[in-house]
C-alpha cells in the first residue's frame, strides 16, 4: 500500500515508479523516492504537498484494510509474555496506530519505535539502538526480524542478530549476514519459538512492510 500510494502521487509529476526502482532505491538503500522528484526539478513546496497526499492515501488504506500476514497473530500470541517484544519501524506513529486499529496487534508489544523517535532511518542503526534502549536488554540479547535489506543493515549495524522473512518486493534481495531466513511464517515461527530469554524486536514487516 505504501508503494502504491507513493507511485500514484509521483505519477502526477511524471515519475514512473516501478517495483524494482522502489526496492533498489528505498528497501535496499533507505532513500526516499521523493529525492527523484527533487532531482527532476520539482519544487520543495510541491514535494511537501505530494508527501502529504501520499500519507493521506496510505492512511486511508490502512484505516479500511487488514494487512496482517496470515498466521502472524498465532505466533505473537505464543511469544507474548515469554519475551519482550517491540516494533521498530520507519513508519509514522499515526500510521502504526491506524494499522493496528484493525489488527489488534499492539496489545502483544511492550514498546513501539517509530520514525519520530530517532534521527536517522534504516539502514542507519538509530532505530534499533533506540529499541535496545527501550527494551532494557543488551544488543547481544536481542534478535531482529526483518524483511528488507535496509532493515537487515540497520539491525546488524546496531550489533543485533537478524532473522529475515522476505515479502513480495524483497524476495530477490541478498540477505547475506542474516541469522536465519524463513520462506514462510511457519518456518519463522519454528525458529523463533526455539529461542528463549531474548528480546524480539519485530519490524514493520509483520503487518505491511510499507509495500
Amino acid at each position: 500500500m505504501f508503494f502504491d500510494a507513493t507511485k500514484k502521487v509521483l505519477s502526477k509529476v511524471n515519475i514512473d515508479v516501478s517495483s524494482e526502482l522502489y526496492v533498489d532505491y528505498c528497501l535496499k538503500c533507505g532513500k526516499s523516492l521523493f529525492d527523484l522528484a527533487k532531482e527532476k526539478g520539482v519544487s520543495s513546496r510541491k514535494i511537501v504537498n505530494l508527501r502529504a497526499e501520499r500519507d493521506a492515501l496510505y492512511a486511508k488504506d490502512l484505516s479500511c484494510k487488514n494487512t496482517a500476514m496470515p498466521g502472524i497473530e498465532n505466533l505473537l500470541r505464543k511469544l507474548h509474555g515469554n519475551v519482550v517484544m517491540g516494533i521498530v519501524t520507519t513508519a509514522k506513529r499515526n500510521h502504526i496506530e491506524l494499522m493496528h486499529r484493525n489488527t489488534g496487534f499492539l496489545k502483544y508489544f511492550d514498546f513501539t519505535v517509530t520514525i519520530e523517535d530517532y534521527e536517522h532511518a534504516k539502514p542507519a542503526p538509530d532505530p534499533y539502538l533506540k529499541g535496545i534502549n527501550m527494551s532494557g536488554f543488551d544488543a547481544g540479547e536481542c534478535i531482529a526480524v526483518e524483511d528488507s535489506l535496509r532493515g537487515l543493515k540497520s539491525a546488524l549495524s546496531a550489533n543485533i542478530e537478524c532473522a529475515v522473512i522476505s515479502n513480495r518486493l524483497t524476495k530477490h534481495s541478498d540477505f547475506s549476514g542474516m541469522r536465519q531466513i524463513a520462506k514462510n511464517i511457519d518456518e519463522l515461527s519454528d525458529y523463533l519459538l526455539k529461542i528463549s530469554d531474548i528480546l524480539l524486536t519485530l519490524s514493520f514487516f509483520i503487518v505491511n512492510a510499507r509495500s
